[in-house]
């Protein structure tokens, strides 16, 4: 008898306006399987996913489940077929309750009326199939990211997915709720579920999935086995590179500039920070032109130190030297007139003002310098956009166009041209790459190459530890609230930073 996959897509093309975003792709999902779907932004993941669960129409090739054909007109036609997405932004209510949210539209009735009894029994039934213990009485806006995030893969269920689609489900999540997900992941698994799972994040697709397809400018490049597809193979397959190329020239876009020793009195020296138990006696020196990389585990201080040097948080004690001078950090303000600059980690919350153009993000912090007697010069304005735009290399069709419908990547650039506006003397990043696609990585990790080779001094914070020991001249590493280790040039390795990250023994040199 012949297999027939749970799910399939052939020659699926899509073309809007005359642009083709698919060109004959093909996808197969088995039943029990975690499938990743992976590419740079633009690669047509997004608009394959849609097709898929009926939110576009697509203009050739055939959708078949169970191996019969399909024609999704909707998401919810896909839904009550039992193709359920859930997006890296959960959609869901929240002053209703789990329950409310898990049954929407759906509320079990008993003469006419809402049968909250039943809807609640069956909700916590939904929960404990998938190993969760949330009160389903419980209001969603009450609960974490992570148990919303839940919710939304519970509703889903509830709908009888029989193909769940995950889109960068783990962004907001912290490690502890990571662990959570992919124990979520595993039941659906055991239970024959196929899921659709979408990240940027490497170790999460080797942790989890089982095949990968990657796709490239609208095209079907490969599908493989994850267990047998080395990382660095996979980077090949979604930028189009040669194995001999990366290996060359690494897995990041970091290239030589590094500085070999401090030459002349350090840029930044921060001496004893202490705020509470959450940073205990930090001391760190970074020089003109150096990358300092900045390593630990969640909770381990290093949000903690770039939020104290650039005084967003207040400190217990401890003080900050720029070139030389001693600063007065009672806010943000003062380190920005000082020459310090903050990218946050958290680029949605922190970051960007999502219903503002790429013109008014990016120059919102230059301002007083492009204002007179308070009206902003459009013409100065203007000059500061088309710069950096053509600088970065930012995409977008105008400075006028709505920031938030530009990719991650091109929206870290707009923030990061926001600080360039100032001229700063110090950069501090937290976590630069975090979320964005693997083409948009390399070119941020490039341009921090470039203006560290330029004479900008760099705190770099990342939890990837390539970009760490390609990108770092010396790497700090913290744990609980204290500086763990400095690592210097040849001791620099993912290992070394691990060992580093893990000790049990005080803070040391290694």
């Amino acid at each position: 008898m012949e297999h027939t996959p749970l799910l399939q897509m052939r020659k699926i093309r899509k073309v809007f306006s005359g642009v083709t975003a698919l060109d004959d792709v093909d996808f197969t999902l088995e039943a029990g399987e975690v499938h990743s779907l992976v590419g740079e932004n633009g690669a047509g993941k997004s608009t394959l996913i849609k097709v898929m669960t009926g939110a576009y129409q697509r203009d050739g090739g055939e959708l078949l489940l169970h191996g019969r054909p399909v024609n999704f007109r909707s998401p919810q036609e896909a839904q009550q077929s039992g193709v359920v997405a859930v997006y890296q932004e959960v959609n869901l209510l929240m002053f209703r309750t789990v329950a409310e949210n898990i049954y929407l539209g759906r509320e079990p009735r008993r003469l006419g009326l809402i049968d909250w009894k039943r809807m609640n029994r069956e909700a916590r039934g939904v929960l404990t199939g998938l190993g969760l213990t949330i009160d389903p009485k419980a209001v969603l806006g009450s609960l974490s990211i992570a148990s919303r995030q839940m919710i939304a893969i519970a509703r889903g269920v509830s709908l009888g997915a029989k193909v769940l689609v995950l889109d960068e489900p783990t962004s907001s999540l912290t490690e502890h709720e990571v662990t959570l997900l992919y124990d979520v992941v595993g039941r659906l698994k055991s239970q024959g579920t196929g899921v659709v799972y979408i990240s940027h994040r490497f170790d999460e697709l080797y942790a989890v999935c089982d095949k990968v397809t990657v796709l490239r400018d609208g095209k079907f490049i490969a599908t493989r086995p994850l267990d047998a597809l080395e990382r660095i193979d996979l980077v090949c397959l979604m930028l189009g590179k040669e194995r001999s190329s990366l290996e060359k020239k690494g897995a990041t876009a970091f290239g030589d500039h590094h500085v070999q020793e401090m030459t002349k009195e350090p840029l930044l020296v921060a001496e004893d920070l202490t705020r509470g138990r959450r940073l205990r006696g930090v001391s760190l020196t970074a020089g003109h032109g150096e990358i300092l990389g900045m390593a630990g585990l969640l909770g381990s201080g290093r949000t903690e130190v770039a939020r104290a040097v650039f005084g967003a948080d207040e400190v217990d004690k401890g003080k900050v030297f720029l070139d030389g001078s001693q600063l007065k950090l009672r806010s943000p303000r003062d380190a920005i007139r000082s020459g310090l600059a903050f990218l946050s980690e958290d680029r949605k919350a922190e970051g960007i003002v999502p219903n503002w153009s790429v013109r008014e993000n990016m120059t919102l912090a230059a301002l007083p310098s492009l204002t007179s007697l308070g009206v902003v010069s459009r013409t100065k304005q203007k000059e500061v956009v088309d710069k950096f735009m053509n600088r970065l290399r930012i995409k977008a069709s105008s400075g006028d166009q709505k920031i938030r419908e530009l990719s991650g990547g091109n929206q870290q650039k707009v923030l990061i041209a926001r600080w360039l506006c100032k001229n700063p003397k110090f950069l501090i990043l937290d976590e630069p790459t975090r979320g964005i696609d693997i083409g948009a990585k390399g070119e941020i990790q490039g341009l921090i190459n470039e203006l560290a080779a330029g004479g900008l001094g760099v705190l770099m914070i990342s939890s990837e530890l390539e970009e760490l020991v390609e990108g770092s001249d010396r790497v700090v590493v913290m744990r609980d609230g204290e500086c763990a280790a400095e690592l210097r040039s040849a001791q620099i390795s993912a290992d070394s930073i691990v060992k580093a990250m893990a000790a049990d023994s005080p803070a040391e040199d290694l």
